[in-house]
């Protein structure tokens, strides 16, 4: 009897599921459909917009044609992907008698007469007139038609989606109901069984299948009673047994876990400074590389066409030198671990920096028509690199060639300010305008005045970096405050600040 009831609710189990998902199916071919609908409503509307658009530019007709091509072309795709839809949702309508079948065959004609209606207006629209009023006259009466035809076909796919959801339920009462019977019929054969004999065994079973959720949810702190010795008991004891080893295994593991995670939190965090180090080192190298071999072919040109070399293959040796300590440059942070450029601070003379920086830019800044002014007191020491600070000086000299030429002069000064070294560069171009103050310190920032292709926006921040790794600064101001100002124009003034010597 008992397998009578089991046999019986399977079959129940298959039927009602083999019904409720042919229902289920139609249901999700219906919003399928309706789905597909709002996408053709949408592209009708783009249809509309473009060509309103066309029609109101006077477009002529093979530009009304190409304007409107890619549209038409999704248009007829849809089209094309609905008559296949309906042609599948009539098969599948089969298995629900002839009448859905026909009702849902009805379906194609809501649909050729849309088809039919666009191909009108798109003939229309592309034919060879330029009269604006009788296309607009098309455009209009496509829309007019169109509309009520679409909302009629969605409305009847609604309306099949919803009978499809009724049908279900209904089918869904019914199915629970016959199941509530079977199981009150199972209950009452089962319950004698039960009770007087799988209960006690039952509770048992409950009891194992509770400690081992326990244990799968990682609370191995099983108490399984191991008073019988019966294959429960023996569960039981095994499972106990079980859980001590896996509370072991699981701490041993959550140790190990912890150790490695932080030594890989501490590898990673190293190697991305690491790598961020070697990433701004050779950015910074690089535009640095770009000065000496300019000056270098530069001077190379002019020994050529002059008649006392010596200058300017002195120049060129110099330039070489400058070249060949950056090259060392690199090899020494590809060797190194942490990939910086290092600085090596010493006292030194600022306004020798200064001379030494104006004596390598200043053929650049007259060749471009610069009018160089330099302001030199007396011996000035501060603590930095030298090399790297007469660079900072080089770069913040050629930064006026580049951005601020147009203005023809440039004025240089050294002092204490703040209690620091300070080197002041004035130009007299366009300024920079405050919201950018922040971006040309930033690594490849360009202020808008900036000339196209002339400089790659890294040497203020290389700039910025190197008198921050020495104790320094860099500060921009603009427009020039008048104490300074070298004509008309905004101009801006930058200082560079180098710590002051003990």
């Amino acid at each position: 009897m008992i397998g009578m009831v089991a046999l019986l609710s399977s079959a129940l189990t298959v039927v009602g599921m083999d019904r409720v998902g042919d229902r289920i199916a139609a249901s999700l071919q219906a919003e399928r459909r309706i789905a597909r609908y709002a996408v053709l409503s949408t592209e009708v509307s783009t249809f509309l917009v473009v060509a309103a658009e066309a029609i109101q530019s006077g477009l002529p007709p093979e530009a009304r044609a190409a304007r409107l091509s890619p549209v038409s072309a999704d248009l007829d795709r849809t089209f094309d992907l609905m008559r296949k839809d309906l042609a599948a949702a009539v098969d599948e309508a089969a298995a629900l008698g002839l009448a859905e079948q026909s009702r849902r065959a009805t379906q194609g004609i809501a649909i050729a007469r849309m088809d039919a209606l666009f191909r009108t207006a798109r003939a229309g629209l592309t034919s060879e007139t330029r009269d604006r009023e009788r296309l607009q006259g098309v455009l209009n009466g496509f829309a007019h038609a169109f509309d009520p035809l679409l909302n009629e076909a969605v409305g009847d796919e609604i309306r099949t989606r919803d009978a499809i959801l009724t049908r279900i339920a209904a089918l869904r009462r019914t199915l629970t109901g016959l199941a509530l019977a079977v199981a009150a019929l199972a209950a009452v054969m089962v319950g004698g069984f039960y009770l007087g004999l799988l209960r006690p065994q039952f509770a048992r079973l409950d009891r194992a299948r509770h400690a081992t959720r326990r244990i799968g949810a990682s609370d191995f702190a099983a108490d399984l009673p191991e008073r019988t010795a019966d294959e429960i008991g023996q569960l039981f004891a095994e499972t106990n047994r079980a859980a001590t080893a896996l509370a072991r295994d699981r701490a041993r593991l959550n140790d190990t876990i912890r150790a490695r995670t932080e030594d890989l939190r501490t590898a990673n965090a190293a190697l991305a400074r690491i790598d961020e180090d070697r990433r701004r080192f050779f950015a910074d190298i690089s535009h640095e590389l770009r000065t000496p071999l300019t000056v270098i072919l530069m001077e190379a040109e002019l020994g050529l066409k002059g008649a006392a070399p010596q200058d300017a293959f002195a120049t060129i040796q110099g330039r070489a030198q400058r070249l060949s300590r950056r090259i060392d440059d690199l090899l020494r942070v590809a060797r190194s671990e942490s990939g910086r450029i290092e600085l090596c601070p010493e006292p030194m003379d600022l306004r020798i920096a200064l001379a030494e920086a104006l004596a390598e830019t200043r053929p650049e800044l007259e060749a471009a028509g610069l009018e160089v002014t330099v302001t030199s007191g007396p011996a000035l020491q501060v603590t930095g690199d030298p090399n790297w600070v007469r660079q900072v000086i080089a770069g913040l000299a050629r930064n006026v060639l580049h951005h601020a030429r147009e203005g023809g002069r440039i004025a240089v000064s050294v002092g204490t300010e703040a209690g620091f070294g300070c080197v002041r560069v004035v130009d007299n171009g366009p300024g920079i305008p405050q919201e950018e103050r922040t971006r040309v310190l930033e690594r490849f920032g360009r202020g808008s005045a900036a000339a196209p292709g002339e400089c790659f926006g890294i040497g203020l921040a290389l700039a910025r970096w190197v008198l921050d790794q020495q104790g320094g600064r860099i500060a921009i101001e603009s427009p020039v405050p008048d104490g300074f100002r070298l004509g008309t124009a905004p101009g801006t003034l930058i200082r560079a600040y180098v710590p002051l010597a003990d």
